[in-house]
């Protein structure tokens, strides 16, 4: 097992080597006492780019000035406001820029992207997912389950640590996805666990689940921003996360939605369609 340095000096020599560091500057810290704290709730809320303000002062003028027409003109017209965002959202978790974007809530991508990939049958329904998992996953993925009149508890599977142990090891998750095999139809878990901080080998699990014939989701709100993804490469079915942790958005912000290129025109996939997807 790799042992951790906790020593004052080691913290010290890592922040002064961090490349990282200086882009902490770009934020607003808190302060307490007059003294700037030292944040560790990213993983709840980001902290605030100090050039949110100006980029918000921006779209209010626009509004103010130029009305309706701002979807057209202005300095970032608002028709094509999700294409500015690709490219950034493409690099973080490592996606082509088509197969990426930025909209809704964390949940609400979930359940259409579920609407699409989960379609249970009498042989294939089954759906894995973490023992205690994030609630917006736990209730999203029951409620799927009950809209087809299927008992949640012979449909869900979750997964818990072997005795004695806090966190899923790799060989086990892929162990109970070949035992449930042609009955399996989903594997939905969170790339990061919000309550142990266990990182997921998202490319293992994802071809286990293929190589089942069931589709691999993924829930990123805990790791996007926070630690290096290749989605395109790894073949990750879909993903969905929210970007006010470590992506700093802010409370409200929008969240965002992966899906492989593969999918994208599959006609005969159902969709949930409206006026900008369609």
């Amino acid at each position: 097992m790799h042992s951790i340095d906790t020593s004052i000096a080691y913290a010290w020599d890592a922040d002064s080597n961090d490349a990282l560091a200086p882009l902490a500057n770009n934020f607003h810290f808190p302060e307490v006492r007059g003294e700037k704290v030292i944040y560790f709730c990213g993983n709840s809320l980001g902290l605030q780019p100090k050039n949110v303000a100006a980029a918000f002062n921006t779209e209010l003028h626009s509004w103010k000035t130029l009305a309706v027409n701002g979807y057209f003109q202005g300095a970032n017209p608002w028709l094509h406001y999700q294409e500015y965002l690709r490219s950034g959202l493409a690099k973080i978790i490592g996606a082509k820029e088509h197969e990426v974007t930025a909209m809704n809530a964390l949940t609400v991508n979930l359940h259409l992207l579920m609407q699409s990939f989960y379609k249970p049958t009498k042989q294939r329904f089954k759906i894995i997912i973490e023992a205690g998992a994030f609630p917006s996953d736990q209730y999203a993925v029951a409620s799927q389950v009950t809209q087809y009149g299927i008992d949640v508890n012979k449909t869900v599977v979750e997964l818990t640590p072997r005795k004695g142990e806090k966190t899923l090891r790799t060989e086990d998750i892929i162990s109970q996805i070949e035992k449930h095999g042609n009955q399996l139809a989903m594997v939905m878990l969170g790339g990061i666990n919000y309550y142990t901080g266990q990182l997921f080998d998202i490319a293992s699990i994802t071809a286990a689940a293929q190589a089942q014939g069931a589709i691999a989701g993924w829930d990123l709100a805990h790791a996007v921003g926070n630690v290096p993804l290749q989605l395109h490469k790894w073949n990750v079915d879909f993903a969905v996360w929210c970007n006010y942790k470590y992506m700093n958005g802010g409370p409200g912000a929008v969240g965002g939605a992966f899906l492989h290129e593969r999918h994208a025109k599959n006609t005969q996939m159902h969709r949930l369609a409206g006026w900008w997807g369609n």
